[in-house]
């Protein structure tokens, strides 16, 4: 059996969860464990927990061959602490931003990815992006495009920007916009774009891959989407709204893709380039 220790929600968002089912596909017997208990958006058994120690006793039952860690929150101390209680099981963590780790395995999976920084390079694991299937099909299907922009700002969007993106987009254009039920702005989401007969939205859609197939441009964060973007070879412009994306943002700036780390400087620039005059 393998756990996955993996946090989601309208607070920290659903990339590191949408990432871990996919690799989770590789394993026979997967369990998750989380401090949230929006069981839709889990394929697999869901315990639901309040805190580290709620988590260490489970392990300590469930006794997993291995766990696997795509959370923020499981700081250092806490793998400490699983390593000190569990030595004989596997920690596996996910690490995006290089951090200091006491665990078995370290897995990147972004683009970005550079063994060379990382201060124990023996234990890391650098694989291909994982792709959901859903993106593996949809590529190999041409359909019309019927929007000129797919948007997605994440799936809870913390700092409610969408709205700020939408209100410059001329509504000549057709737009996707795709989020989750985890968005803490949804309402006002919605009651924005009653009166915009332009704006398609779509909520916890499972045809996200669809929608990006459908569209001719892309405006969206430097994050895990970026992958999924590049797969279906889908033009886009990246805008960077929490630190955490910092070391794709940077990666995409090197590859000479149109970036931008504030909301601002993407309206100015379009202001002067104008780039939506194609669709």
């Amino acid at each position: 059996m393998t756990i996955f220790r993996v946090d989601f929600g309208s607070s920290i968002g659903l990339g590191h969860l949408m990432r871990s089912l996919v690799y989770a596909k590789n394993f026979d017997d997967a369990i998750y464990i989380s401090k949230s208990n929006k069981r839709e958006f889990v394929p697999y058994s869901l315990i639901t927990i309040k805190d580290e120690e709620d988590f260490f006793l489970h392990v300590e039952r469930l006794k997993p061959s291995q766990v696997v860690v795509d959370n923020y929150g499981f700081t250092l101390k806490d793998e400490k602490e699983f390593k000190k209680r569990f030595s004989k099981i596997k920690l596996s963590v996910f690490d995006d931003d290089y951090r200091e780790h006491f665990c078995d395995e370290i897995i990147n999976h972004n683009i970005s990815a550079d063994i060379s920084r990382y201060k124990n390079p023996d234990i890391v694991k650098i694989i291909p992006s994982l792709i959901r299937d859903e993106f593996k099909k949809e590529k190999k299907i041409q359909r019309e495009k019927v929007y000129d922009v797919f948007v997605s700002l994440g799936g809870t969007d913390t700092s409610n920007l969408s709205i700020l993106l939408l209100k410059i987009l001329p509504d000549s254009l057709h737009v996707s916009l795709v989020t989750t039920s985890a968005n803490a702005n949804l309402d006002e989401l919605k009651k924005y774009i009653k009166n915009r007969q332009n704006i398609s939205l779509h909520v916890d859609s499972k045809e996200i891959a669809k929608l990006m197939n459908q569209s001719k441009f892309a405006i969206i964060t430097p994050s895990v989407i970026v992958h999924e973007i590049l797969f279906m070879g889908l033009n886009f412009v990246a805008i960077k709204t929490e630190s955490n994306q910092d070391d794709i943002y940077m990666c995409l700036k090197k590859k000479g893709f149109l970036v931008f780390d504030k909301l601002n400087k993407f309206f100015e620039y379009n202001t002067k380039k104008r780039i939506f005059a194609k669709c």
